[in-house]
């Protein structure tokens, strides 16, 4: 009986202090987001599923080649996406009679590759340059750029407008410059000065196979000079370089040399990708597996945008009761405020 209050003094010691817990263990390092305890969030399939979607749509792309004829325009477009995507033939024949107006050409294609559609525009404008007097022949071709964002500036503003609307916009010119090896002609220089404003131009010297390598790397030199003596803007514009590794890629293409090898009528691929004889390999990966978005977000955010403002503006430069998109509605006449009784 004496060790009775003992053992209820120990029974109520044990009730009233409770047992020590494990104190939780303080991890050593930040938590990272793809730790399992905030486990998987997904964030990353954003890319897949922009990836699918614009898979299923498809892309545009809409490329106008100028120049005289006779430089290799077709073979260059046709090499360029290994493809007979520009028309066969690319001087007159002794029968036809040369246009007495630039005309201007558009052939579209379908191109599939690794499950990637790409609707192809190729633009053609024959008749450039091959007049005696080639005066103010530019005028078409800067038209014809400004009817496509007409076009799709009327689409735009429509108040039932598509989902999806087709863009017909130029979103590359390539140039062709003729090898004289002295300087730019002052059609080049008319040419550029105009259109560089509307539309991205590359400047291509075409049949650059005709010049030794010296000859070659003083004319691009030259080139380069003139246009930035005349204040020439040409793709890809140098404000646009965002560090030095833009720079000194785009330095490379910023005027690229073209070599129309051929034998047989057909264009040798295997001289073609020799970069010491042209700069095919360069032009194409700037081109296509580069600048292809960047060409067209350009033509969509400056050269598109600033005809739009332009023409809203100036309210279409239609007639009076005449809106952006033709006939509209008359006003409605203003209601007068009821006076107070």
């Amino acid at each position: 009986s004496a060790g009775l209050p003992e053992t209820r003094t120990d029974a109520a010691m044990s009730e009233l202090v409770p047992e020590p817990r494990p104190k939780p263990a303080v991890p050593m390092k930040p938590v990272s987001i793809n730790s399992n305890l905030l486990g998987y969030i997904g964030i990353d399939t954003i890319i897949e599923q922009m990836r699918k979607k614009t898979m299923k749509t498809g892309f545009d792309f809409n490329i106008m080649v100028v120049g005289q004829s006779g430089l290799g325009k077709s073979t260059l477009v046709n090499t360029l996406f290994k493809s007979q995507v520009s028309r066969k033939a690319s001087s007159w024949n002794r029968e036809e009679k040369i246009p007495k107006t630039v005309e201007i050409k558009a052939i579209g294609h379908v191109i599939e590759e690794g499950g990637v559609k790409m609707k192809l525009t190729v633009i053609d404008t024959p008749g450039f340059g091959d007049q005696i007097n080639n005066e103010n022949c530019w005028e078409p071709i800067e038209k014809y750029i400004n009817e496509q964002y007409e076009k799709f500036l009327k689409e735009e503003v429509n108040i039932a407008r598509k989902k999806r609307i087709p863009d017909t916009r130029v979103h590359c010119c390539l140039y062709f410059i003729s090898p004289t090896g002295h300087s730019l002609r002052p059609l080049d220089l008319e040419f550029m000065k105009h259109l560089s404003k509307v539309v991205n131009i590359i400047p291509v010297i075409a049949k650059a196979d005709t010049m030794t390598l010296e000859e070659k790397s003083e004319f691009k030199q030259r080139v380069r000079k003139e246009l930035e003596v005349n204040g020439i803007e040409f793709y890809p514009q140098k404000e646009f370089d965002e560090d030095l590794e833009d720079k000194t890629e785009n330095d490379k293409i910023r005027v690229g040399a073209w070599g129309s090898l051929l034998k047989n009528g057909k264009c040798v691929l295997g001289l073609v990708e020799n970069l010491n004889h042209c700069e095919f390999a360069l032009l194409r990966d700037f081109v296509i597996r580069t600048h292809l978005q960047d060409l067209k977000e350009v033509t969509h955010n400056i050269h598109y945008e600033t005809y739009r403002a332009k023409r809203l503006n100036d309210n279409g430069g239609l007639p009076p009761g005449e809106g952006l998109l033709g006939n509209v509605l008359p006003p409605v006449p203003a209601t007068p405020c009821p006076t107070a009784e």
